[in-house]
């Protein structure tokens, strides 16, 4: 029976904000129910944090660790949104630079437990040490887990049977019911080098195999009513006991923002009162995440995708550098219909307005959760890691369409961008998609439901306390 008694958690996100904000969702939650968290991270990380709310405050200790100094790295780079994804593997070294600091910490302040993400390798030894029980959070969906096998086989040893990109495009022999999940060829691609050993010493995929064979409990950004069959798998594949923590909705107030100006309220006002003149779901929100940079050639696709579809558009365009521009007079031809923004949106509030009738996005799993929160049909177009797997899923949910690419390179042509963006909005053959996403967003924007995961989540942690 599990006690009632006021838990001591410690919290460690990779140094993402978007593993951060999910792990302050959390951690938000968790002291709701009159526990305290000790959220562990870097100075500017946490500078940049959403502020908590007042009642909160008292409850969530943010513990600042320096970074360490890593050659190649740039000076107050902390998080993989402040560097190019081929620096990324520094900031992985310098993260591996903690381990004394946090250890000191872990030690000094004695947590009940530690939550911590898919990088830090060292930790679950550091932490079993000191008698604190240990839970792996990892902010993807059972799916994906799945799909990259065993942890100590597949991900640790890298005994993986699937050896060539060809081996990637059919869905796993592990998988006993029926699915589409696999990779495009130029996907597979892609995550073969996510198994190379990179500069930091270690792949990505072994950092997530010790960071799973080392944990107590282990846990996905997930719930039973997206993917019951798969969470179920994920605990026969790793021998865990394996807690869904819900989909961690975001609140309107929890906006995912790296850098926190006062000048918020002034940005909505605009981009609001631009949302206001246009008819209730006409508008295509555009946002590809803050981290993924775009190819000059796949800039010029998506413009002139979006100049033939003849539909109002709201593009985030985050250029990492002023090499790849807008193509000649687009800007002025979409006058009044279209819209680029260049600097921070408040994707929440847009996602909410009424004048959004669609989302194209690279379907990274917090942009999902958020479009399909408020029932917005998903236009999709798919980069990398999880992305191309969580795109077949909610294709084959039939509420929304992948814009399609060519298998062996990945390129992709304005014609279709307009095509998919026309069928899924307007068309009368993507009234199920746009259907299908209002009836989906019971689950997806279920607060209460989410909620309840947590609850199950913290009863879970109790349960296995062994002094009470």
């Amino acid at each position: 029976m599990a006690c009632n008694r006021q838990l001591h958690i410690a919290i460690f996100p990779w140094l993402a904000f978007g593993h951060l904000i999910p792990n302050l969702e959390l951690a938000k939650l968790i002291v709701q129910k009159g526990h305290k968290i000790s959220f562990i991270s870097t100075p500017r990380n946490i500078d940049r944090l959403p502020k908590l709310p007042h009642n909160l405050s008292s409850s969530i200790t943010f513990v600042k660790l320096s970074l360490p100094q890593v050659e190649n790295l740039p000076e107050n780079a902390e998080a993989t949104s402040d560097v190019p994804v081929e620096k990324v593997p520094y900031l992985k070294t310098a993260l591996d630079g903690l381990q004394q600091p946090l250890a000191q910490f872990l030690e000094a302040s004695s947590p009940d437990w530690i939550i911590y993400d898919f990088a830090p390798h060292w930790l679950p030894p550091i932490a079993a040490k000191l008698g604190i029980s240990r839970v792996c959070f990892l902010i993807f969906n059972s799916w994906t887990v799945c799909f990259l096998g065993s942890s100590s086989l597949a991900m640790i040893n890298g005994d993986d049977p699937r050896t060539t990109p060809e081996d990637f495009t059919v869905p796993p022999e592990w998988i006993p019911f029926p699915s589409n999940l696999a990779y495009r060829l130029h996907e597979a691609k892609l995550f073969l080098n996510v198994a190379q050993v990179n500069t930091s010493g270690l792949s990505d995929l072994c950092r997530t195999g010790w960071a799973i064979s080392g944990c107590d409990v282990f846990v996905l950004r997930s719930c039973f009513e997206i993917e019951s069959d798969w969470i179920q798998l994920i605990g026969e594949i790793h021998q865990k006991p394996v807690v869904p923590i819900g989909l961690l909705p975001p609140s309107l107030q929890a906006i995912n923002k790296a850098d926190d100006s006062s000048s918020d309220n002034n940005i909505w006002i605009t981009i609001s009162e631009w949302f206001g003149k246009q008819d209730k779901g006409s508008v295509v929100y555009v946002a590809f995440g803050s981290e993924l940079s775009l190819s000059q050639e796949e800039i010029t696709e998506l413009a002139l995708g979006l100049e033939l579809s003849g539909l109002p558009f709201f593009w985030v365009l985050r250029k990492s550098d002023d090499s790849c521009e807008l193509p000649e007079g687009f800007e002025e031809r979409i006058k009044g219909r279209g819209l680029v923004w260049t600097s921070w949106a408040p994707q929440q509030k847009i996602l909410s307005h009424e004048s959004v009738g669609g989302f194209l996005t690279h379907c990274g799993w917090s942009s999902i959760i958020e479009g399909l929160q408020f029932g917005r049909a998903l236009v999709m177009l798919p980069f990398q890691s999880d992305q191309g797997l969580n795109a077949r899923i909610f294709e084959g949910k039939l509420v929304g369409k992948e814009i399609p690419r060519d298998e062996d390179n990945g390129s992709f042509s304005r014609n279709e961008v307009a095509k998919t963006l026309r069928l899924v909005i307007l068309e009368d053959e993507g009234r199920i998609c746009r259907d299908k996403a209002k009836e989906i967003s019971k689950i997806f924007g279920d607060k209460d439901l989410h909620h309840r995961y947590v609850d199950t989540f913290i009863g879970k942690l109790l349960s296995l306390e062994s002094i009470c």
